[in-house]
C-alpha cells in the first residue's frame, strides 16, 4: 500500500475495489495544514471518469497490469479482435480502445493490457507511420508562420478515419510519422 503523496500520474490504483488510472493530480495545502490530492481518474473497466480528493496519508493498492504483444486481426462488431504469437484471440470493446482506434491497421503490432486475466485495452507504439490518404493542396502565398492543414490518415476502420494537422508541404500519398501520445505530426518518411 502506498500513501496518496507517492501516487503519480499514470499509476493504476484500486479505489472501492475497482481499478482506476490517475490522469491528473493537483496538490493543495501546506505542510502545516496537510496536503490534499485532487485526482482526475478513469475506471479501467468501464472508462467512466472519476474525480475525488484524498488526504496525503490515505493509502492505496498500486496495481501492475500484465501486458502481452498482440497483432490487430479484425473487427467483429462490436468487438475488436487481437491475436498473440500463440494464435490466441483477445476481444476488446470499442470504448476501451480510446485513441488507439484512430491508428488501428490490419496486422498492426501493439500490446494488450490485461486486468484479472481479461484484455481491457491496448497500448500503441510511441510513434507509427501512416500514409496520407487525403489532404488539400497547399495554397500559394499562405506561408507566413507555422501554417498547417488537415490530412486524413489510413487505418483499418473506414468510419474511424482520423485527421491530423500537417505542414503545408505534406501531400496526399506521403508517409508520415505520428506521435500516438499527442496525435502530432513528427516528420515525413522518405524511402
Amino acid at each position: 500500500m502506498k500513501p496518496a503523496k507517492e501516487i503519480r500520474v499514470g499509476n493504476i490504483i484500486m479505489v472501492d475495489a475497482k481499478p482506476f488510472i490517475v490522469l491528473r493530480s493537483d496538490v493543495n495545502g501546506s505542510s502545516r495544514t496537510g496536503f490534499t490530492y485532487k485526482w482526475k481518474m478513469k475506471n479501467l473497466l468501464t472508462n467512466a471518469p472519476f474525480e475525488s480528493v484524498f488526504r496525503g496519508d490515505d493509502k492505496f493498492d498500486v496495481v501492475v497490469l500484465d501486458k502481452k504483444p498482440v497483432t490487430y486481426s479484425y473487427f467483429a462488431d462490436p468487438l475488436y479482435v487481437f491475436m498473440d504469437a500463440d494464435y490466441e484471440q483477445y476481444e476488446i470493446e470499442e470504448e476501451n480502445l480510446g485513441d488507439a482506434l484512430n491508428y488501428l491497421k490490419d496486422g498492426m503490432e501493439c500490446e494488450a493490457v490485461f486486468y484479472d486475466g481479461k484484455a481491457i485495452s491496448v497500448e500503441l507504439p510511441t510513434t507509427i507511420q501512416r500514409q496520407i490518404i487525403y489532404s488539400e493542396p497547399a495554397v500559394k502565398g499562405n506561408t507566413s508562420g507555422n501554417v498547417t492543414k488537415e490530412a486524413k490518415i489510413e487505418n483499418a476502420i473506414e468510419s474511424k478515419q482520423f485527421t491530423i494537422q500537417v505542414p503545408l508541404f505534406v501531400s496526399q500519398d506521403d508517409v508520415v510519422e505520428i506521435d500516438t501520445r499527442t496525435n502530432e505530426f513528427k516528420k515525413v518518411v522518405r524511402n
